[in-house]
């Protein structure tokens, strides 16, 4: 049986744009905007699941709420932790880590930043979260909310894109993707 995901990316964050990662940075009233119009003609969904930090969680607090749904928090949701990059934007990057930083956007999974997680961990950690929500809910539609580097990886797996092309996956503040995850775990985007 198909589980069927939508994924939920927050929106806009009071400290603005550069690398978040673990930062538990909260919305701007655009980002609650953002998302508020994202799931509006979205559902009916079965339950809803997020990453803690608040970004995602007070939302999904929210809307658990108001549709009187079951919100489970899942820490392997987060977003890829960028280490000593944490807060800091590529165009600073630019100017103290250039080369890393180079080496980063052309092939994320052969450079980790400095003091931060291997793309290949964070991988193992996202995809064992949509595995165990698989193995608990197949047949039902959930909405996951979360962040541009989770929904990258997953969006990136469900096209077939190799894993040199993670990073050029477009994942905008608020925007709703729709996933179907088969009985042997296999991904695939849906309209």
């Amino acid at each position: 049986m198909t589980l069927h995901l939508d994924l939920l990316r927050h929106g806009e964050t009071e400290l603005g744009g550069g690398l978040r990662g673990s930062l538990d940075d909260a919305l701007t009233a655009t980002g609650w905007a953002q998302m508020r119009a994202a799931v509006e003609p979205g559902g009916p969904w079965d339950r809803l699941i997020s990453s803690p930090l608040q970004r995602c969680a007070l939302f999904a607090e929210e809307l658990a709420e108001r549709m009187a749904l079951p919100l489970a928090l899942d820490e392997g949701l987060q977003e890829l932790h960028f280490g000593d990059w944490e807060g800091r934007s590529a165009a600073d990057l630019m100017l103290t880590d250039e080369r890393g930083l180079g080496l980063f956007w052309a092939d994320p999974y052969s450079f980790t930043p400095p003091r931060g997680e291997p793309v290949a961990e964070f991988s193992e950690r996202v995809l064992a979260a949509v595995e165990r929500l698989r193995q608990a809910h197949a047949g039902e539609r959930i909405l996951l909310i979360s962040h541009g580097g989770v929904m990258r990886l997953l969006l990136a797996r469900a096209r077939g894109l190799p894993r040199e092309q993670l990073l050029q996956v477009e994942v905008g503040h608020g925007s709703l993707f729709h996933l179907g995850v088969d009985e042997h775990g296999r991904l695939s985007e849906r309209r």
